[in-house]
């Protein structure tokens, strides 16, 4: 029985990344809560046991998953065997469970299981790498963009566990390896892919829809993304509008020229719609904060840019995603009923009150208190979701 099910739940990329991902998700949610809430005291720093896990552990589990199922169709290859893609499933899977258990029992012990999952980093690229490689078609853009940020990802990796050692700069080290892997490696993994799929999928919903991208557009992201980690290390938000504006300018005058038919496509399109919107936003809200560093540098914006991206785009686009995929791919009509459409919304909710719980510093209000009901509300929308879609994957097909 057991064996049935197993090549039932392996037959599919997608099905055990997308598994391992949102367990570990609501995992190390709860961790948070947890520690914010002083029911758990952790060695580590937030940096560890929050950031970390959620650029190297948790996010790209969830896009690889995407990708070992849309990599080789982009470049006209054989789908990726069974046999390979379920070895490193279990060896991300064993690395996320060892990060997350040493995390509450032996902290000195994480930067063991970091150095698996940088592993199965370092062989998911080469396995991607090598698909590029084999490819003959000629315009291989997206994947080349898809390896950069991932190569972008190794090395951010691989400075965050030198940074462990604990040396005189380390914590500088651990800040640009967090920011590195937020923008150059899952932003821009997921930028990549949706800057390719989204008006693809556009076409087969709204028949009419001409997709019209800007040449050079991942190039100048990329660009300006690397410039504003270097900026970030600097400490100083002024120095952020440098990046900011250009970036506010690019991702605005791009989402106004793909003309996205919000009003001629279902909700399973214009929640994917829904999550680009939040990039200009999140650069505005940056924006911002620069300038009124210069009025009154006492107003605290906490890291409400950050998760404006991390919650706004990124998991907006990962449900979105996930509920075409995992439906697509059951064998379903890729759809989102009313459940679907809820939780949806949910997440534009929960995103906005995050951005709310940043400002609430210079209230006066319990910022605390307001973190965890964020925080508790992503968990229970996370679980909400996956009591419908989670269980097909868990079926399998």
């Amino acid at each position: 029985m057991f064996f049935s099910w197993y090549k039932k739940f392996s037959s599919q990329p997608h099905q055990p990344f997308f598994t391992s991902g949102i367990l570990f998700f609501i995992l190390f949610m709860s961790l948070f809560v947890a520690t914010y809430s002083n029911i758990l005291i952790l060695d580590s720093s937030v940096l560890t046991y929050h950031a970390y896990s959620m650029i190297f552990v948790i996010f790209i589990q969830f896009f690889l998953g995407f990708l070992f199922v849309v990599f080789p169709r982009f470049l006209v290859q054989a789908d990726i065997e069974t046999k390979v893609y379920m070895n490193l499933f279990l060896l991300y899977f064993f690395a996320s469970l060892g990060v997350f258990l040493t995390l509450i029992f032996y902290s000195k012990g994480t930067f063991i299981f970091q150095i698996l999952m940088l592993i199965a980093q370092i062989m998911s690229f080469k396995l991607l790498y090598l698909i590029h490689q084999k490819s003959l078609i000629k315009v291989k853009e997206d994947t080349k963009w898809v390896l950069i940020a991932f190569f972008s990802g190794l090395i951010s990796h691989g400075l965050f566990i030198i940074s462990n050692l604990d040396f005189s700069f380390s914590y500088l080290i651990s800040k640009f390896a967090i920011n590195g892997g937020f923008y150059l490696f899952i932003f821009m993994i997921i930028f990549t892919i949706s800057q390719r799929m989204i008006p693809f999928f556009t076409t087969s919903k709204a028949p009419d829809y001409k997709i019209n991208k800007s040449e050079n557009l991942l190039t100048l992201v990329f660009v300006f993304l690397a410039l504003k980690v270097v900026l970030l290390s600097f400490d100083n938000v002024k120095l952020n509008l440098i990046v900011d504006v250009p970036l506010f300018i690019i991702f605005t005058k791009e989402l106004i020229r793909w003309k996205l038919p919000f009003f001629k496509v279902p909700a399973i399109m214009w929640v994917l719609f829904l999550g680009l919107y939040w990039i200009p936003v999140a650069f505005f809200i940056s924006i911002i904060e620069g300038l009124m560093a210069f009025y009154d540098p006492s107003i605290v914006f906490e890291k409400a840019v950050i998760h404006t991206l991390a919650l706004g785009y990124f998991i907006t686009v990962l449900v979105g995603f996930g509920t075409r995929v995992i439906l697509g791919h059951s064998g379903s009509t890729p759809h989102a009923n009313n459940f679907a459409i809820f939780v949806f919304i949910a997440i534009q909710i929960i995103t906005l009150f995050r951005i709310f719980t940043s400002f609430s510093l210079n209230f006066g209000l319990n910022y605390m208190a307001l973190l965890d009901i964020t925080a508790i509300l992503l968990i229970f929308g996370l679980l909400l979701w996956s009591s419908k879609y989670i269980t097909i994957l868990l079926k399998g097909k």
